[in-house]
């Protein structure tokens, strides 16, 4: 069910995120397994090793972070802390006012990107932020994903490298 990781973190990550009952995931589909993602980004401790376990799975040309709007820029930014590395998010759609940005911080033309996502179940919502960044000239060299539940497949099949702290195929 989980990919072995150094001191079981990826067992305890699942122990602290892993629910059971019947749940509406953001695909829409329904599972009787979901991963809080909340249990372990908020948790300093497990917070803080699962951002280590991110940046030691960063290849050396990576000049930035990013990640899709939403709970996965707390560990993207947990990593930027540990790595030195400049951040910016994604969002779903461009804001209305101010800038009217879709990519928010700096991230330059030509960046080498390593895309960080908490939980991905189908790698929709990471794939489109791997190709908004890829719209704006950024090379997404890789995509971590702290809990994999299937989504990395899905990214893979459309040509991106993906690496995964705790892989988890579903049952349901």
């Amino acid at each position: 069910m989980l990919r072995a990781m150094p001191d079981d973190l990826a067992a305890r990550l699942l122990a602290a995120s892993e629910l059971h009952g019947d749940f509406v995931l953001s695909s829409g589909r329904r599972s009787s397994i979901y991963f809080d993602k909340f249990r372990f980004l908020t948790d300093p401790e497990l917070l803080k090793e699962t951002a280590h376990a991110v940046a030691e799975l960063l290849p050396s040309e990576i000049t930035h972070l990013a990640a899709p709007e939403g709970a996965a820029t707390l560990l993207v930014a947990a990593v930027a802390l540990q790595t030195g590395l400049p951040i910016a998010v994604v969002r779903k759609e461009p804001k209305e006012y101010g800038t009217m940005s879709q990519v928010e911080g700096r991230v330059p033309e030509g960046a080498r990107v390593a895309l960080v996502e908490d939980v991905s179940t189908t790698g929709h919502q990471v794939r489109r932020a791997a190709e908004v960044l890829e719209q704006i000239g950024c090379r997404v060299e890789l995509i971590v994903l702290a809990i994999d539940r299937g989504g990395a497949e899905h990214l893979r099949r459309a040509g991106y490298e993906v690496a995964s702290i705790v892989e988890v195929r579903p049952t349901d």
